[in-house]
């Protein structure tokens, strides 16, 4: 565990205020959920919460099954991180941070594609470059967007179709129900 070396009380009603420093550096905002665990040795552990992560074997399976049925590289993130890679390497994608492009649109509800537009960058930092084709369908269960499903390749010979636009967006839907149920 990292020390901060910020010290805060507890009020009269059990509350603690998260530093606005921390919570800009691990994207806490108003609003969001955080997971209480208490560790054996009595520490007080808060996690930021995301439903997809309860739903990891789900995710992992549904992106192995995508990639086998397209043929495309598949990620699926939630709204920070790439929770699940198949088709492509793990260790350059698996717990990165999503790109602003990925999070603009989760933020626009809508399914974005280089159909009508050039490659953007899947994970912070990189070079879009290396894409040649992508789709992203977000996921939004009940009204919230809570992740992407990210099909793309290196390959300039594969294209995408509206078979793929209409897998991802399935995709989508499908998370987004087994989130909601």
């Amino acid at each position: 565990m990292k020390a901060t070396g910020i010290v805060r009380k507890i009020d009269d009603l059990g509350r603690v205020v998260i530093p606005k420093e921390i919570r800009k550096n691990l994207h806490i905002r108003e609003g969001d959920p955080l997971e209480i665990f208490i560790e054996r040795n009595g520490e007080i552990v808060l996690k930021k919460f995301t439903a997809m992560t309860d739903m990891l074997d789900v995710v992992n399976h549904y992106a192995e099954t995508l990639y086998k049925t397209t043929g495309f590289s598949v990620c699926i993130a939630d709204h920070e991180t790439i929770l699940a890679v198949a088709g492509a390497s793990k260790n350059e994608f698996l717990a990165k941070e999503i790109s602003e492009h990925i999070a603009y649109v989760m933020d626009e509800r809508a399914i974005w594609s280089t159909l009508k537009e050039a490659p953007k960058p899947i994970i912070l930092g990189e070079k879009a470059k290396k894409y040649t084709e992508q789709i992203v369908a977000p996921i939004i269960s009940e009204a919230d967007a809570v992740g992407a499903v990210i099909l793309f390749t290196t390959d300039s010979s594969k294209k995408i179709t509206n078979v793929e636009y209409k897998l991802a967006e399935s995709a989508a839907t499908f998370l987004a129900k087994q989130m909601s149920s």
